[in-house]
């Protein structure tokens, strides 16, 4: 096997087996901006076989301050361009398919099927709960993460859990919460909760116990604090009657 991997394998929880998972494991990626670069670094190094990412954005001057898989050179290209060639460059085993649109209700199934996990790195409400109830529809375990300002959060769903509805419920109204254009984002702040989201596609991925499910990991990087809350799953969501 590549030595490049040798680290990995390595670790006792992933050995030659878990390694030969990750380079059979295909991970859909959804965003290739703060959240989505760390992921897709991470992820393309560790050796997953097949990275989906769908992005139907361009790379602006605004976003080089913490989307850290693009450069000034890319002002203006597709992110999800931009981002294949930076992750080809850094390994070339790996496969990347690139989606440059918009993730919305009539192709997200069509999207998400042919993946082993999914990993939520987009930064608006209404795609959010889709990739919620169009994973929570099809049994596909994926990743939620989001970072604002200083703090950040990320979960984990798998079949038979709580997911993001169970917490948040329902999508806010338009302009009920700050964005980061409003309040702005730390770019390391998004580095590593984009690393603990890549961390939680690996351990799905080789087997690994541990996983935040039923469970919401909420940083604080003002005070450089990690705090978990435990999650029920409501009885009366959509992931009760899966």
């Amino acid at each position: 096997m590549d030595r490049r991997y040798e680290r990995n394998i390595l670790v006792e929880a992933i050995g030659d087996e878990g390694q030969q998972k990750l380079l059979q494991s295909k991970i859909l990626v959804i965003g290739a901006g703060g959240l989505g670069s760390p992921v897709l670094y991470y992820l393309a190094s560790a050796g997953v076989g097949t990275l989906g990412i769908i992005d139907h954005d361009v790379v602006d001057i605004t976003n080089l301050q913490r989307q850290v898989l693009h450069r000034t050179a890319d002002v203006g290209r597709h992110k999800a361009e931009s981002a294949r060639e930076k992750l080809e460059a850094l390994n070339p085993d790996i496969k990347v398919n690139i989606y440059k649109e918009k993730f919305t209700l009539s192709n997200a199934s069509e999207l998400v099927q042919d993946y082993d996990f999914v990993i939520d790195c987009c930064d608006n409400y209404e795609t959010k709960f889709l990739i919620n109830d169009v994973c929570v529809g099809l049994g596909k375990a994926y990743s939620h993460g989001a970072a604002l300002a200083m703090r950040g959060e990320v979960m984990t769903y798998t079949s038979g859990n709580a997911c993001y509805r169970c917490i948040f419920g329902s999508e806010p109204n338009d302009g009920a919460l700050p964005s980061s254009k409003q309040i702005g984002i730390v770019g390391a702040i998004a580095g590593t909760i984009g690393s603990i989201q890549a961390a939680e596609a690996i351990k799905y991925i080789t087997g690994m116990e541990g996983l935040l499910t039923n469970r919401l990991l909420v940083f604080d990087g003002k005070i450089m604090s990690f705090q978990t809350l435990s999650v029920r799953q409501n009885s009366g969501c959509v992931c009760s009657k899966q």
